[in-house]
This record gives C-alpha cells, structure tokens and sequence, in this order.
C-alpha cells in the first residue's frame, strides 16, 4: 500500500509539473553577417555569452544572400552588411530599425598571392595583367558582393580593369575568392586585409590606398521583424571599447568616436 501511495504522489508531483507554466529559455539573438566577419564576431559573441548573456546565433554568407534572405522575411535579428548599399536597400524597404543602425566598422583591400608562390613579390599593380599571365584573378562576385565591387572599382580607377576582366573568377563570397588563391587555383586574388591575414595560405602582393576605392564600412542594425531583446544590447555591446579591442586584434578598424 505505501509502493502505491508513493508512486502515486509522484504521479501527482509529474503532472503538476507538465500542468505548471514553464519559464521560457532566453535565446540571443539571430545575426546574419557576411563570411569576412566569421572569425572576429564569433569570438565576439563568446565575449558576449560569457558575460552571462545568451550567445547570439551567428549566421555567415555574401552580403546580397543575407539581404535576400531578409527581404523573403527570414526571421533574423541583426544584420551586418559589407558595404552600405545594401543597408540602404534594406532601409529603403523599411526592413530595419533606422535609429539602431551605426557604422561598425571598417577594413582595407589588397592583392593576394599562393604563399609559396614565386617570381611575385611587391606587386606592380600596373602590371597586374603580365603578373597574371595565363593564370586567373579571383573576385567575390563584382556584380552583387561588396568585397568584388570594391576590387572592381580600385581595378578600375588605377586602369587596369579592362585588361583583367575575362580573367576574373567570380566567387560567391570574399571568403570564397580567398581559398581560390591559398588552393593554388587562381594566380592572385582581391580580398579584404582581415582575410589575408587569417588565411596562411596566401601573402599580401600589394594594399590598395583608401581612396582608390569607396570606403569600406561595415553598418549595422536591428530589423524590424526582430522579437529578441537580446538584439539590441548586443549590438550596443559590438559598439563597445571591449568589442573594439577584439575587431582591431583581427585586423579590422573601428570608428574613431570609440
């Protein structure tokens, strides 16, 4: 009869327990960023949960496919663009928080070689088209990705674009070009300094001058659609010195203000 009793009790213990409202678990937010971000927002957002915050969900490609993705009403909660035009876009469909949206960021583009390879130190850039030969040049796609737009608008300013342009192998990402050229499967490539420096596989040959190009900027903000409360003192925490000290030590700069 106590067996009884007692699991009894316990059967009651269980269903008040299912019947009991249950406390919801607190989610970080969903941040879209593009792949030149992968290494740095990561150890960021570690940085963050430690702090006894939910860690942010981090979801990495080429900035047009995270617009896209947006625009088809992915449920995300902040969004990192590579360039400002397609926050723009996005703020132009109303898609964004406005007054949450603040320059992140910023980086530098330069010319990658295979580490190993030989004859090609400090790059000519006038003479990037014999410094190609018969090999190929590899761009994140210049029609769409931002690390492509750039390259194509320094390419086009020093006068050399024309001369390269049907040796372009046109990437999906910055992150794509850049394996290109450390696997050896194109000559040289344009892609952001933070992701040269990451990658062993390639050397620097040559740094574009600020002005060769536009500004390179990283702007962020919350969307509208956005239910985490966990989005905006994220980014506000992005916008910190302590967030700063971790972007510069992966090569990126950040606004002076900071």
């Amino acid at each position: 009869m106590r067996l009884i009793m007692a699991l009894l009790a316990t059967l009651g213990l269980l269903l008040a327990a299912g019947c009991a409202p249950s406390k919801p678990d607190a989610k970080g937010p969903l941040v879209l960023a593009p792949s030149s971000l992968q290494a740095a927002l990561g150890e960021a957002a570690q940085a963050w949960a430690k702090q006894g915050n939910p860690e942010p969900v981090l979801s990495f490609a080429a900035t047009p496919a995270l617009a896209r993705q947006i625009e088809a009403g992915a449920p995300a909660d902040l969004f990192l663009s590579a360039d400002e035009q397609w926050m723009d876009d996005l703020a132009g469909k109303s898609l964004i928080r406005d007054d949450s949206r603040r320059d992140l960021l910023g980086n530098a583009l330069v010319v990658i070689a295979p580490a190993d390879a030989k004859g090609i130190g400090e790059l000519d850039i006038g003479n990037l088209a014999s410094a190609l030969g018969p090999g190929r040049l590899a761009l994140a796609d210049p029609a769409s990705v931002p690390a492509g737009r750039y390259a194509r608008q320094a390419l086009t300013k020093l006068g050399v674009w024309q001369a390269v342009e049907a040796k372009v192998v046109p990437a999906e990402n910055v992150r794509a070009a850049l394996a290109l050229v450390a696997r050896g499967e194109a000559a040289l490539g344009v892609v952001y300094a933070t992701d040269a420096r990451a990658e062993p596989g390639v050397r620097v040959a040559h740094t574009f001058a600020q002005g060769e190009h536009a500004p390179i900027v990283y702007p962020a903000a919350v969307l509208k659609t956005s239910k985490s409360a966990q989005a905006k003192p994220f980014l506000d925490w992005l916008s910190s010195a302590e967030a700063a000290a971790i972007f510069r030590k992966h090569g990126f700069t950040v606004p002076v203000a900071r």
